[in-house]
């Protein structure tokens, strides 16, 4: 006696669309990666082979070159031509090592100088009254929309010795004669701040708006002043704002190029202008890229260890 399989429409058109929300959920998981291949590793892989290569004077100006024609025999001698001289190179030139040194300095005390500024604007934004608080986030992004370029030129004309600043200040008799303060290292600083102080605001408002009130409250009760309740209470807990806006103010300033080759002098050197002069100075792509890698890696790594600490401690808060 044979006994058929009977199956409802209802269960088929269950199981379908359950197949269908798996190949969904894998898809959408699928594009930030497929993301991240096309527009980080590829060109990750592209640079790193061009800092392992010799300069030449070809175009392109370095070799060995790919050749698909030749296949995996090509690939491979490519392979062995390959040597670490231009990291060797820069271990010795100690123009590099002072860019770095130089760029890490700016972007800390940049970004120390933005968390400053930043986080009293994110407080008070975060304690104003709702219907204004669309307004206040709106100014704080409204520099966006004029372009970065001609907001750093613009500060050209506030600093020089001539500008609006000086002409204020010997207004107001706080100074004798005018101040240098474009092409110094100053110039940089409020270039930096200024062009990055929304990444710094952004993130901290996001926290710091999130923050329940009650527990102010409690605190109040318990006989903590206002002061003590913010470092015992609210800084803390605003620390992940803290943690973010400094990561994007840090990352960014530290390979800046357009605010120190405007407002900065000549003597001011940072890893972004000397990467320019690399590459289109002086022609030579491999050593660029070594230091585009290194920079990368030396903003890649903290960003790294830092994420493991946060995941030992959730697991250890669990």
């Amino acid at each position: 006696m044979v006994v058929a399989d009977i199956t409802s429409p209802t269960e088929e058109t269950q199981d379908t669309t359950n197949l269908d929300a798996g190949w969904g959920r894998k898809l959408l998981i699928a594009v930030p990666y497929i993301w991240l291949l096309i527009f980080f590793l590829a060109p990750f892989v592209i640079v790193l082979k061009i800092s392992l290569s010799d300069v030449i004077l070809a175009r392109p100006p370095y070799f060995p070159t790919f050749d698909f024609a030749e296949g995996w025999q090509g690939f491979w001698a490519m392979l062995q031509a390959f040597d670490l001289e231009n990291y060797v190179w820069l271990t010795e030139d100690s123009l590099y090592l002072n860019s770095y040194l130089s760029s890490l300095k700016i972007a800390s005390v940049s970004t120390l100088l933005t968390l400053i500024i930043g986080y009293p604007i994110a407080y008070s934004m975060a304690k104003a009254p709702k219907e204004w608080r669309a307004t206040l986030l709106m100014l704080v992004i409204l520099p966006f929309w004029t372009s970065f370029l001609i907001r750093v030129y613009a500060w050209i004309g506030i600093l020089k010795k001539e500008g609006f600043l000086n002409y204020f200040l010997l207004w107001a008799g706080i100074i004798d004669e005018p101040l240098t303060i474009l092409n110094t290292d100053t110039a940089i600083y409020i270039g930096i701040v200024y062009s990055y102080l929304p990444f710094m605001v952004l993130p901290l408002y996001a926290v710091l708006e999130k923050l329940d009130g009650s527990l102010l409250e409690a605190a109040t009760d318990l006989g903590c002043s206002p002061m003590k309740a913010f470092w015992v209470i609210t800084l803390p807990l605003s620390l992940p704002g803290v943690w973010a806006g400094c990561f994007l103010v840090f990352i960014p300033a530290v390979g800046e190029f357009v605010i120190p080759d405007i407002l900065g002098g000549s003597s001011t050197i940072m890893i972004g202008k000397t990467l320019w002069v690399e590459f289109f100075s002086n022609r030579d792509w491999p050593v660029a890229s070594a230091v585009a890698i290194l920079l990368l890696l030396m903003l890649i790594l903290p960003i790294i260890l830092f994420q493991k600490q946060q995941e030992k401690q959730a697991e250890a808060s669990q």
